[in-house]
């Protein structure tokens, strides 16, 4: 596979354009946003926005404001703000400065107020359900409100008495008075205010009144002078409404630029599904490793770099695409494949006893990382009494068969070639014990033995051996797309996605794992240690596998 380096990629079309302004002296210099809600955790749809407006603020020299859209308080928390801070910051990136839409409340009301003078806005008193069977079709116009052509000065006094909290939630709103005729449904006097009687995580009880989404982000935009917002599709129809708020407040001109949203197979990317799954306790939290969210990512032990890669490679596109989850597998795999120390871990241990062993134990230095020149070695304790995988071992085997059997040679990594001569079993027939003989001239580095072997098994000592539980994840759902079968999504959830071992044998350097380390167990993949791992119970939990099947692909 081609190697992806920034020489040999052309600009995504947001780069474009934001190259062609910079060129055509439209700005001295680029500011974006990234104006997540606080009301769930990031997932990798945020990922790759995070690293679209970060990221080409930084490859044009700009700078990134990190906005906090909190304008509906029945669903945000400051749990949520501080989680989006943590994952922004794991994924790599500095924000210039941290601001929230409702920093800008009174501004926004200040605003509100200018275009009811301006004859622009007007207070109604139809319900939501009126005003949607008021707004027509895409094919036939609206039917205005009654109390369209209210005047300035009823209009004016009616929205102070909603800001003073004298009417009920739903009783009245505030209206854009655009054209019920428009082709674009949007425009046809849409929301600008709503009355809701609920506490705010950072302004409290001072209002009762918030601005619709719509009315709160681009004057949030031109308050903060963002040159470029960068929007996901679905805000192409909304970017009428945003250039008619501010051309008619007369104040910065910030421009919204809209591309696909990042849609992955195998999982669900709506904050609504996510926190179904989490408040139906089909996982164990936000941060569950088979979530994709930023935080569960970095659980399983994803890197922040290849995330970063996977997002990049992806692409940023004007149409809607599915892109594969085993590319984003690939991405951790290869980042892991150069960073990852090497450690041995027995899933299903079967003792071995090497019988002509005399000395309690011989040092063995064994390498860290293959790939990494200064990754240096660790001792490891090669004893009389060893465990290996029992899947490691038959009886019986067919032709080119290269592990474990009566009579056949292998070799033990970074150790020696054993040679298997007798098996015990208990009453049941179950095999307890593997007798082998070791050869001494054939230890790895200095083997004088002349035997060429074709099998390497991995191994812990008996004596040295660390208990360690074992978490391997497969993918969420059944199906590649959940959000497009019938039914429930959660009827497509893989009931199988988590498997645990709850007691594998590790060696004893392990111990020492903290989440600073990712480990490659020898021909079982890569794990990482999980937060709730102590002292007295280690826990790791897969990454992803050797297994790569996107190369096979690319």
């Amino acid at each position: 596979m081609e190697s992806h380096t920034e020489e040999n990629k052309s600009l995504n079309f947001i780069e474009e354009i934001i190259e062609k302004d910079l060129q055509e002296g439209r700005y001295s210099s680029i500011l974006t946003r990234f104006p997540p809600e606080p009301n769930g955790y990031l997932h990798m749809g945020h990922a790759s926005s995070i690293c679209l407006n970060f990221g080409v603020a930084k490859k044009f020299g700009g700078k990134t404001n990190l906005r906090f859209d909190d304008t509906n308080p029945v669903t945000e928390d400051t749990e949520y703000v501080e989680s989006i801070q943590e994952d922004v910051k794991w994924l790599g990136f500095e924000w210039e400065n941290v601001f929230y839409a409702s920093d800008y409340f009174d501004q926004l009301y200040d605003y509100a107020v200018q275009l009811i003078r301006q004859g622009d806005a007007y207070v109604c008193d139809l319900s939501a359900e009126e005003i949607a069977a008021q707004k027509g079709t895409p094919t036939e116009a609206g039917t205005e409100s009654p109390y369209r052509n209210r005047s300035v000065e009823e209009n004016l006094q009616l929205f102070a008495d909603m800001k003073a909290g004298k009417f009920q939630e739903g009783e009245k709103t505030l209206r854009a008075k655009i054209d019920m005729a428009s082709t674009n449904m949007l425009m046809r006097d849409p929301l600008l205010y709503r009355i809701k009687y609920a506490h705010h995580h950072r302004t409290g009880d001072k209002w009762c009144i918030y601005p619709m989404y719509d009315f709160a982000h681009g004057q949030s935009d031109s308050i903060e002078r963002i040159t470029h917002s960068i929007c996901t599709l679905e805000f192409v129809p909304h970017r009428e409404l945003y250039d008619w708020c501010i051309a008619r407040l007369g104040i910065y001109p910030s421009k919204q630029y809209e591309f696909a949203r990042l849609n992955v197979n195998y999982t669900v990317m709506s904050k609504r599904k996510l926190l179904q799954l989490v408040n139906e306790q089909h996982v164990t939290g936000w941060d569950d490793p088979r979530m994709p969210t930023i935080s569960g990512m970095r659980r399983r032990g994803y890197t922040a770099a290849a995330i970063r890669e996977f997002c990049d490679r992806a692409g940023i596109t004007k149409r809607e695409k599915v892109v594969d989850i085993s590319l984003l597998e690939f991405c951790v795999r290869e980042e892991l494949n150069k960073t990852a120390l090497r450690r041995m871990v027995v899933f299903d241990p079967v003792k071995v006893v090497i019988t002509n062993m005399d000395e309690n134990e011989i040092l063995l230095d064994i390498e860290n990382n293959p790939e990494d020149e200064n990754g240096g070695t660790r001792q490891v304790a090669f004893t009389r009494e060893l465990y290996i995988e029992r899947e490691d071992f038959m009886e019986n085997p067919p032709k080119k068969y290269f592990r474990m059997a009566i009579g056949q040679h292998v070799r033990l990594k970074g150790a020696y070639i054993v040679t298997c001569h007798d098996v015990v079993k208990d009453a049941d027939g179950n095999i307890t014990e593997i007798h082998c003989t070791y050869i001494p001239e054939s230890r790895s580095g200095q083997d004088t033995s002349g035997l060429k072997v074709q099998g390497t098994l991995h191994w812990v000592s008996v004596q040295h051996a660390l208990p360690v539980e074992i978490r391997e994840y497969d993918r969420l759902f059944k199906v590649e797309n959940p959000n497009a079968e019938e039914g429930d999504f959660k009827d497509y959830i893989n009931e199988n996605s988590l498997h645990v071992i709850p007691r594998a044998m590790a060696e004893p350097a392990l111990a020492e794992a903290t989440t600073a380390n990712h480990f490659q167990f020898l021909r079982k993949g890569y794990f990482y240690p999980d937060k709730e791992s102590g002292k007295g119970h280690i826990i790791f939990n897969k990454t992803v596998g050797l297994k790569d099947s996107w190369a096979k692909k690319g």
